[in-house]
């Protein structure tokens, strides 16, 4: 048994260990706590073990609908101080984001069980219950067998023992750590090895970044990234997540709020001509002036408008828009600049279901997140400058964004983040100057949520990766190849090539190829020098690796002996259009995938 708990976020002082060399602490370095070591000596041991008696310091948790199901420890409410704590103490300290994943797995070394404990395996699909038999410490994952008796709930149809079996060993029954649930016991035994699978699936989840090793590589990651994203995860998703929209006013009145550092009266009489009384109205329209953006912001109800007049506000908040508001900037872009300054929340975080930003730059300056998120809703953006810092706009599942005549650039992660089930349109802007133009995050094994994409004249250019990628579970090439040819075991995987598809299937595929860029090739006929060739591969990759999705989900299910299948799958529109856009001077081309 791995000896001495984790307690809280950390362990427990007298339980402690020297870190080794590759820790990074000198002598002087050494935090307190660590006297008595990770792994505890000969005299420590008796300590281990009176506590190990007093029983669990956790608590349990029963799934909601479950009942079969036994408890599993709750570690989702750990408090700020008790990750901080142990992601600087014992699991990363000084280490460079190059190295993170070789400290975690010395870490874990030291305080996981490396078996005799079940744990709830939870996806998308299903969740089902197994039992750890050893630990892939380097890899993070967990070597797992099904419990008897067999549980398991899906949402698609009831998975079979043969079934799930079957699945584990594509998988060579190793799972990622930060997929387990540790199921309960009172006795302290595992206590540490349900906060240590908690930690490693929070950093994972929410602290980690795809671009931290190439961007971040240096020795004061935790500083720098790690503290900053634990906090903003803390205090401000946290916090955010409860905010809600205020909705009208009781008296129904709608206001304006004019922004200003400074009121002239030439910009004053502009202002009543341009915007203000532009038409006669039945009533009397109020205005409200603020000094900065983001009072405005705060102070809207549903359906007021913010106009900010040209200059450059410094903001250091986030704006949350729950209701559906117009901010609009007087004037262009340039001229009317707000500039985000701290390391803390998202620049604009948006859930009103009909929001419209229009006309102004905003400057992201010490960030750790992305510049425009987009959690539900619509959200319109046109004429804007986006000038990023981490990644650009965000779109979340079921939100929708519509962003046209708009200029994005500086984002160390993509400039566009699509998901799965989202509604995304962009038309005559430019995305450059990122690590990658546009990223479609995995649609294949998402509840069939493709996202409905409209890409129309934009220039995407000079990105250090691909102008547009795509986004792969690995798990989903295991798949196609084992389709392909289940006779041939230890394949190398690799990515689905037409000339690799059964005869049939290739006759279904390339029509629908047909039919979704026949509506392309009916925009680009009339001009035969519009620059199609990019637009042609993306429609192609992307239509095909929606179809080729379906195609192998219905027949693995039917082989697992699963009957039921999304029959609405192929009826979907998978993607509206992808007409006239420029692909030029990315670093790795017009377009790609990523397997992960």
């Amino acid at each position: 048994m791995a000896s001495c708990l984790v307690m809280g976020g950390g362990l427990e002082p007298e339980a402690m260990a020297p870190a080794p060399e590759g820790m990074g602490w000198t002598a002087e370095e050494e935090p307190a706590s660590l006297e008595k070591g990770l792994l505890p000596d000969e005299d420590s041991c008796s300590d281990c073990s009176s506590y190990d008696k007093a029983g669990t310091g956790l608590q349990s948790f029963v799934p909601e609908g479950k009942t079969l199901f036994p408890e599993i420890f709750q570690t989702s409410q750990l408090l700020f101080y008790e990750r901080f704590r142990a992601y600087q103490d014992y699991i990363l300290a000084d280490c460079k984001a190059s190295e993170v994943r070789e400290f975690t797995a010395e870490f874990l070394e030291k305080v996981l069980e490396p078996s005799g404990w079940q744990a709830v395996w939870r996806t998308n699909v299903f969740e089902v219950l197994v039992e750890v038999t050893d630990v892939d410490f380097s890899g993070l994952k967990a070597v797992v067998r099904l419990t008897e008796p067999y549980l398991c709930e899906s949402r698609l149809s009831s998975f079979t023992r043969e079934c799930m079996n079957e699945l584990l060993e594509l998988k060579e029954h190793r799972l990622p750590l930060q997929e387990l649930w540790v199921v309960f016991d009172d006795s302290g035994e595992f206590d540490q090895t349900a906060l240590a699978v908690e930690h490693v699936r929070f950093f994972y989840q929410n602290i980690w970044r795809s671009w931290d090793e190439e961007e971040e590589d240096e020795y004061d990651y935790f500083v720098r990234c790690v503290e900053p994203r634990l906090r903003l995860y803390v205090f401000g998703y946290q916090k955010n997540s409860n905010i809600q929209a205020k909705g009208a006013r009781g008296s129904g009145q709608k206001v304006t709020h004019v922004v200003s550092s400074a009121m002239m009266p030439g910009l004053l009489r502009s202002l009543l001509k341009d915007r203000l009384c532009q038409e006669p109205c039945e009533e009397e329209t109020e205005i409200q002036f603020h000094s900065d953006p983001l009072s405005a912001i705060n102070a809207c109800y549903e359906g007021d408008s913010v106009i900010v007049c040209p200059g450059h506000y410094v903001v250091h908040g986030t704006f949350s828009i729950a209701d559906s508001i117009e901010l609009e900037g007087y004037g262009l872009p340039d001229d009317i600049v707000i500039e985000k300054r701290g390391k803390g929340d998202t620049f604009v975080d948006c859930t009103g279901a009909d929001i419209k930003i229009s006309s102004i730059k905003f400057v992201q300056h010490g960030a750790v997140e992305g510049i425009l998120s987009i959690h539900r809703g619509k959200t319109t953006l046109e004429n804007c400058v986006l000038q990023c810092e981490t990644t650009g706009v965000t779109v979340r599942t079921s939100a929708e964004l519509l962003m046209k005549n708009s200029d994005l650039y500086g984002a160390k992660g993509a400039g566009i983040e699509i998901y799965p089930g989202s509604n995304c349109t962009l038309s005559d802007n430019g995305i450059h100057h990122c690590k990658e133009g546009i990223l479609i995050k995995d649609f294949l094994d998402e509840h069939y949520d493709i996202p409905k994409i409209t890409m129309m004249n934009n220039v995407i250019h000079n990105n250090e990766g691909y102008g547009v990628v795509l986004v792969k579970p690995t798990i989903f090439s295991d798949l196609q190849e084992n389709v392909q040819d289940e006779t041939e075991e230890n394949k190398a995987l690799k990515i689905q090539t037409s000339g690799e598809v059964d005869a049939a299937e290739k006759v279904d595929l390339e029509e629908l190829i047909q039919c979704a860029t026949g509506k392309m090739e009916l925009y680009a006929s009339s001009d035969p020098l519009e620059p199609v060739e990019g637009n042609c591969e993306i429609v192609n990759e992307l239509v095909a690796a929606s179809t080729k999705k379906g195609q192998i989900k219905k027949k693995r299910l039917s082989e697992l002996g699963i009957m039921q299948a999304d029959v609405t799958l192929m009826s979907q529109e998978v993607f509206v259009s992808i007409v006239g856009n420029q692909f030029k001077w990315n670093g790795k081309g017009s377009f790609g995938t990523f397997l992960f």
